[in-house]
């Protein structure tokens, strides 16, 4: 198939409707408004359904009806729009549904700006809503990226009944890169036999869709569930890429576009005669631990640069345990991290300033 020249935003909407996406419900917020746009347009045009909520947590709350009726539903937003549907977010976890939520973060807290920002780590990673839970949160570098994990989230999403979370920013939603919608074999997915959708099968009990559970034992019992499958996830999920790792004596840790910056900055470095190369978390959540724990053991120190006050960078010093100098570059409001930047403080780092 030829490539097109989308922005990133079209290019999420049109991968999620090839993915089986027959359910979509949104609310207007910038940077992400060509999701539901692109979405009103194509979604009748395949038979599916599209509503623009009157609010956010209508939306999250009609992802929740669709998906336990077993559909592939999703939704999208922006960061103040996320942290209204973080209540929903955590009911659909509880009740263990599949889903997919896209996030393109703003600057912020508040209101903030409409320019990119990565301060929703820490919302995404470390369940921004109530109760012990989690997403599995990918985090793509650029729009062929962005692309193909919208297809893996719906199927990791209905492998495992658990909400997933496509994490990018204003930047990647809006920057146009060519990208081709590749054919996805997907993956051998059990049948939804847990969907609320009739009860015409009357040898089975009826389902149930529920994320209430007033006795102890009961609520025990899906906590001990979810934390089972949340083990089962990070052994099977975790991604990570590695680039010029191999001879580096310093790492540069990004995730999202910030990476591509980083990526520029490392062969900046080494035209300098200094060893870097970069970690990029792909998943977020589970987050690639081991990678960083493997690297502490042959270099110097690292660098955490994110679009935001320090949020990766506790993941990263959990991951190397003391091992290795942990230290930060991070720009807020909108500012993006230039690469001249974040030399000049690898070389702090690398002279322990």
């Amino acid at each position: 198939m030829a490539k097109v020249l989308m922005k990133g935003n079209e290019a999420i909407a049109e991968a999620a409707i090839k993915a089986g996406c027959t359910h979509y419900f949104g609310y207007p917020i910038t940077p992400q408004n060509q999701i539901p746009e692109y979405m009103s347009k194509r979604m009748p045009q395949v038979g599916g359904t599209f509503i623009q909520a009157e609010s956010e947590v209508s939306a999250i709350n009609m992802v929740y009806g669709a998906a336990g009726a077993g559909a592939r539903a999703m939704t999208s937003s922006s960061s103040p729009g996320i942290s209204l549907k973080q209540e929903g977010i955590s009911y659909i976890a509880c009740a263990q549904l599949p889903c997919v939520v896209v996030n393109m973060i703003r600057s912020g807290p508040g209101l903030g700006g409409i320019l990119p920002s990565q301060g929703d780590y820490f919302q995404a990673t470390k369940g921004g809503g109530h109760g012990d839970y989690h997403m599995v949160v990918l985090a793509p570098s650029g729009v062929q990226e962005a692309a193909d994990l919208v297809a893996e989230a719906f199927d990791i999403a209905d492998e495992y009944r658990i909400p997933v979370m496509i994490l990018g920013d204003g930047m990647i939603g809006q920057m146009m890169e060519p990208v081709e919608f590749k054919e996805h074999e997907g993956r051998k997915l059990p049948e939804k036999t847990w969907a609320a959708n009739g009860w015409k099968d009357k040898s089975r009990p009826r389902n149930i869709v529920n994320s209430l559970y007033i006795e102890a034992e009961s609520m025990e019992e899906v906590n001990r569930q979810l934390q089972e499958k949340y083990a089962e996830i990070t052994q099977n999920e975790t991604r990570v890429q590695e680039i010029m790792t191999e001879d580096a004596e310093y790492i540069i840790a990004a995730f999202g576009t910030t990476a591509r910056i980083a990526k520029n900055a490392a062969l900046k470095a080494r035209e300098m005669g200094i060893k870097v190369g970069v970690i990029r978390p792909v998943t977020l959540w589970p987050f690639p631990a081991e990678a960083f724990a493997k690297a502490a053991d042959r270099v110097k120190g690292i660098l955490c640069v994110e679009m935001n006050t320090g949020q990766m960078i506790e993941d990263v010093k959990l991951a190397v345990n003391g091992k290795v100098p942990v230290e930060f570059y991070g720009t807020t409001g909108g500012f993006v991290p230039a690469p001249g930047a974040v030399v000049d403080a690898l070389k702090k780092l690398k002279e322990g300033k």
